[in-house]
């Protein structure tokens, strides 16, 4: 009765979902998002933050690398399936300095996600009114380009593109 009434709809229900009909809309695009490279986090120690991570929960950790032109020092926490990027301010102008102003612990800055093409990436998101926080892609701590896109068009979260 009912029962086998409801079982034979299903098929009906499944083949309209949400998520089918979401897929259809999605324009391709000429680039496309790659893995997780790292999750940023702002410190206030590096030294201490790198003990942390080295010491206590056993990680390999990479020894301070000063990146002048970003303002800041990195360490790199490797995890297996992706890393943590330490940041500490490298001058007074450095925005890892004003970070740390506002959120005095320090806490996430940035994720950053790889990309395939970053100049396909920076046209199209350009043209989808995103915010690009540099007019031309800055060599990031990898030794590969990387864009920033402003965080209020990314729900709050500032995002890195890094050319895989």
């Amino acid at each position: 009765g009912l029962l086998t009434r409801l079982q034979m709809s299903a098929p009906t229900v499944r083949t309209l979902s949400s998520s089918e009909s979401l897929a259809q809309n999605i324009p391709s695009c000429l680039w496309k998002l790659g893995r997780l490279n790292h999750v940023a986090i702002a410190v206030a120690d590096l030294e201490k933050a790198r003990c942390l991570y080295r010491d206590v929960f056993g990680a390999q950790v990479s020894e301070a690398v000063a990146l002048p032109e970003h303002g800041v020092y990195t360490v790199f926490v490797e995890l297996g399936n992706t890393k943590l990027e330490l940041l500490h301010p490298l001058g007074e102008k450095s925005p890892i300095a004003s970070f740390l102003q506002k959120n005095k612990a320090g806490g996430m800055h940035h994720i950053c996600i790889e990309v395939d093409d970053i100049k396909a990436a920076m046209t199209e998101l350009k043209k989808k009114q995103m915010r690009i926080l540099s007019e031309e892609p800055k060599i990031g701590a990898h030794g590969k380009p990387v864009i920033f896109l402003h965080p209020k068009d990314c729900h709050g979260v500032l995002v890195e593109l890094e050319q895989a």
